[in-house]
C-alpha cells in the first residue's frame, strides 16, 4: 500500500510538467540526467513562468524519497506532495496550506488546491492555471450549471439570457472581462430568477477574485445606471412611484421628467480562507446612491444631483459542511429579509421595485440560522432570523433631529426581535441546459411595535370638563403606552424552463408597511366605545395617541389596530433570443421580454374606520420591460409601466382629491428607459 501511494505522489507531480514535455516523454525525462534538461525546461518553461529550480528539485526530491516514502507512510497517514513540503520549506505555502492540501479528497483535487494558492501568491500567472486546468473550475455569473452559487444578492440584475458570465446578477459574482471572452457560451440561458438567497451553502472559494490580500479574497462588482423617466402623474415630486391620493396635485395632475443615476451600484465581496476545508467564511458590502440630498452651503443650489450613497448589504457570512448532504448557516449583519423577500421581479424601475404595488421586499440587520439537506435533485433549506424591530413610522416635526439621528424607535422601543422565517424548496423542473432550478418558499414574520407618551404630554382638559382639568394626567401620572403587532405571510415560486421563467408571489398580513404593503398604512386609533376623547403626540412625533373614557367610565388608552394587507405579483419573463434560434455568440443573442402585473390592497373597512375623508386602499401595476444586452458590459433597457390607485369612499361619501377633483382612481404613465453599464 505504501509503495502503489509513493507512486500516485510521483504521478500527482508528473502532472504539473505534462503540459510542458508532453505525456510521451514524461518516462525519459526520469531517466534524464538532471543537468541536461535545464535548458530545455528553461525553454519550454517561459509561457508558465514557473521558477525552473522547483521543478529541477521535484524530481530530484521524486527519485530519492520515493522508496523511503513508501516505508515510512502508513495507511492512515495522508500523503503529502513532496513539492508541497519543499514549498513549505522554502516559506511559499504555510503548514496550514499545507494541511489544506493534505487533507484534498483526492489526488486531482489537492493538485488543483495547490494551483490555486499558487494563482493567489503570484508564482502562477492566471493563463498558466487557465491553460493546465482550462476554464472548467471557474464559476460563472448567472449560468444555468451554477445557479445556487453566488454571493451577490442585489434586487437589479441584467438578465441572464445574455450569456454565461455577464452582468450582476444576484446569485455569483462576474467573471473579468478576459475570462467571458474565452468562455462564450454554447447556448443561449434560460431567464434566470432575480435571486437575493443561496440555497445551501456557499462553496469554499467558490468567489473569483480580483485580488488578494493574503487569505483575504476581494471581489469588487456593480453597475451605472443611467436612464431617463416621463411620469404623467407624479405629486411627490420623486423620480420613483408612489401609490397615489398620497397628496392632492395640480391642475395638470403634475406630470414630471427626470433623469437619473442615482440608482447606480457598487459592492465588494470577500472570501477569507479557513483551515479548515468544511468552512466558508465570506462577506459583503453594497451601497448605492438612493441615500438623502446633501444640506452643505455649496450644494445648496444643486442639491438635485447631489445624492448621498447609502447602505444596502454589509454582512458576514459562515457555512459549515456536516456532510456531504447537510450544511447549516450564519448571517449577521444587513441583508435581504427571510420573509417576503426571496422572490422579486425583474423591472428596471429599482428604487422602490413596486412597493405599495405587491412586491413586498425589505432589508435589515438580522442575525439568521439556516440549515439545508440535499435529498439528492431536491434540497430543502429552513431558515429562522431575530430582525431589528421596525414599522417604517415617520417623525414628527418636534424631534426630527433626533428621529434623523437615530433612526425610527417605535420598532425598538417594543424591547424584542422582530422574528422571521422561511422554508424553501429547490429542484430542477427543466432539464435543458442554461436552465436554473426552480424554488417554492413559504415565509413568515411576526413583530411589535410601541408607542410611548411622556408624563409631561399626557392631555389636560378644559375647566368646564366635569371630569377635572387632570383627569387623564391623574389616570396616567407616569405616562403611557400603546402598542400593536405586525404579522405576515407569503408563498412564493419561481420556475425557470428553457422558454419561460415565471415568478410569483402572495402575501397577506397586517402593519406591513415597513415591507411596503398595505397602501403603506400602519395603524389606526380605534376609539369605538369611547367618549370624550383628547389626543397627545407620542415621545418621537411617529404618532397621535387618543385618551378617553369607556363604558365604564375609566380613563384609557384608545387601542391601535393594525391595517390588514393583501396582494402579490406575477412575473414572466421571455428570453426572445433563445426562442427565436439566436446565435449564442452574434449580436441579437441579448434580448429579453419581461410582463409584469402586481396589486397591494388595504382592506377597505380598516381604511374606511380612521379616514373620514376617503383614502387609497388599491394599487395595481402593469408593465413591460424590454432588455437588449449589446455585449459583456452595456445593456439597453426600456420599460413602459402604468401605476394606479383606487381610493375607497369616507363615512361621509367624500373622496380624496386627483387634479383638485374628488376622484376614485389616480393614473401614472410612466415610461424609462436607458442604459446599465455593468463591472
Amino acid at each position: 500500500m505504501g509503495a502503489q501511494q509513493g507512486f500516485l505522489d510521483n504521478q500527482r507531480m508528473g502532472r504539473y510538467v505534462r503540459e510542458v514535455f508532453g505525456p510521451s516523454r514524461l518516462e525519459d525525462l526520469t531517466r534524464t540526467p538532471i543537468a541536461s534538461l535545464q535548458g530545455e525546461i528553461q525553454m519550454r518553461m517561459k509561457p508558465f513562468r514557473v521558477p525552473v529550480f522547483l521543478l529541477v528539485c521535484s524530481f530530484t526530491i521524486m527519485a530519492w524519497c520515493q522508496s523511503g516514502l513508501a516505508q515510512q507512510r502508513t495507511d492512515d497517514t495522508p500523503a503529502v506532495n513532496p513539492l508541497v513540503r519543499l514549498l513549505q520549506a522554502k516559506g511559499i505555502l504555510t503548514e496550514g496550506e499545507v494541511a489544506q492540501i493534505s487533507q484534498a479528497s483526492s489526488p486531482a483535487d489537492a493538485d488543483q488546491q495547490l494551483a490555486k494558492l499558487l494563482l493567489t501568491k503570484g508564482v502562477i500567472t492566471q493563463a498558466d492555471y487557465d491553460h493546465t486546468y482550462g476554464m472548467a473550475t471557474v464559476i460563472s455569473a448567472s449560468t444555468a450549471t451554477t445557479p445556487t452559487v453566488g454571493m451577490i444578492p442585489a434586487v437589479y440584475r441584467v438578465p441572464a439570457n445574455s450569456g454565461a458570465g455577464i452582468g450582476p446578477t444576484t446569485n455569483a459574482p462576474s467573471l473579468p472581462a478576459a475570462q467571458v471572452a474565452s468562455a462564450a457560451p454554447a447556448v443561449i440561458p434560460a431567464i434566470t430568477p432575480t435571486r437575493v438567497f443561496t440555497v445551501g451553502g456557499l462553496p469554499r472559494e467558490g468567489l473569483k477574485p480580483a485580488f488578494s490580500i493574503g487569505t483575504l479574497r476581494v471581489t469588487p462588482y456593480g453597475f451605472i445606471k443611467a436612464t431617463f423617466v416621463n411620469d404623467s402623474s407624479s405629486p411627490g415630486g420623486d423620480d420613483f412611484p408612489l401609490p397615489g391620493f398620497l397628496t392632492d396635485t395640480g391642475p395638470q395632475g403634475s406630470p414630471e421628467f427626470h433623469i437619473k443615476a442615482r440608482s447606480s451600484r457598487i459592492g465588494t465581496n470577500f472570501e477569507w480562507l479557513d483551515p479548515s476545508p468544511n468552512l466558508t467564511i465570506t462577506g459583503k458590502i453594497e451601497a448605492d446612491f438612493e441615500g438623502n440630498f446633501s444640506r452643505a452651503d455649496n450644494r445648496n443650489l444643486s442639491s438635485i444631483r447631489s445624492s448621498m450613497p447609502s447602505i444596502r448589504l454589509a454582512y458576514m457570512r459562515l457555512d459549515y459542511k456536516l456532510g456531504k448532504k447537510d450544511t447549516i448557516s450564519t448571517v449577521i449583519g444587513q441583508d435581504w429579509t427571510p420573509f417576503s423577500s426571496s422572490t422579486l421581479p425583474n423591472l428596471l424601475e429599482t428604487t422602490i421595485l413596486g412597493g405599495g404595488y405587491g412586491t413586498l421586499w425589505e432589508r435589515d440587520p438580522q442575525i439568521r440560522f439556516g440549515w439545508t439537506h440535499d435529498f439528492g435533485g431536491f434540497k430543502l433549506m429552513p431558515e429562522i432570523a431575530a430582525v431589528l424591530p421596525a414599522s417604517g413610522d415617520v417623525p414628527g416635526a418636534n424631534n426630527l433631529a433626533n428621529q434623523l439621528g437615530y433612526g425610527e424607535r417605535q420598532g425598538p422601543d417594543s424591547a424584542r426581535p422582530t422574528v422571521e422565517g422561511r422554508i424553501v424548496a429547490q429542484f430542477q423542473l427543466d432539464h435543458a441546459p442554461g436552465v436554473a432550478p426552480a424554488q417554492i418558499i413559504f415565509s413568515g414574520e411576526q413583530g411589535e411595535r410601541k408607542a410611548v407618551v411622556l408624563a409631561a404630554a399626557v392631555p389636560t382638559l378644559p375647566g368646564t370638563d366635569p371630569r377635572g382639568a387632570n383627569y387623564f394626567k391623574s389616570a396616567f401620572p407616569q405616562g403611557a403606552t400603546v402598542s400593536s403587532n405586525t404579522d405576515g405571510w407569503t408563498g412564493e415560486f419561481q420556475l425557470p424552463t428553457r422558454y419561460f421563467t415565471l415568478l410569483g408571489k402572495y402575501y397577506s398580513g397586517s402593519d406591513l408597511r415597513w415591507f411596503f404593503g398595505g397602501q403603506f398604512f400602519s395603524n389606526f386609533n380605534d376609539t369605538f366605545g369611547l367618549s370624550g376623547t383628547s389626543s397627545a403626540a407620542s415621545v418621537d412625533g411617529g404618532s397621535t395617541v387618543v385618551f378617553g373614557t369607556n363604558a365604564s367610565g375609566a380613563a384609557v388608552v384608545a387601542p391601535q389596530r393594525p391595517v390588514r394587507a393583501s396582494g402579490g405579483f406575477i412575473n414572466l419573463g421571455l428570453p426572445l433570443s433563445r426562442i427565436f434560434g439566436a446565435d449564442p455568440q452574434g449580436r441579437n443573442m441579448g434580448w429579453s421580454l419581461y410582463m409584469h402585473y402586481g396589486v397591494d390592497f388595504a382592506k377597505a373597512r380598516d381604511v374606511e374606520r380612521f379616514n373620514p375623508g376617503g383614502a387609497r386602499h388599491k394599487s395595481p401595476l402593469y408593465a413591460g420591460t424590454l432588455y437588449y444586452k449589446l455585449n459583456n458590459w452595456v445593456t439597453f433597457a426600456f420599460e413602459q409601466s402604468l401605476y394606479e390607485t383606487d381610493a375607497v369612499a369616507g363615512t361621509a361619501g367624500a373622496l380624496p382629491l386627483f387634479r383638485g377633483i374628488p376622484s376614485r382612481t389616480w393614473r401614472d404613465l410612466r415610461s424609462e428607459g436607458g442604459t446599465i453599464f455593468t463591472f
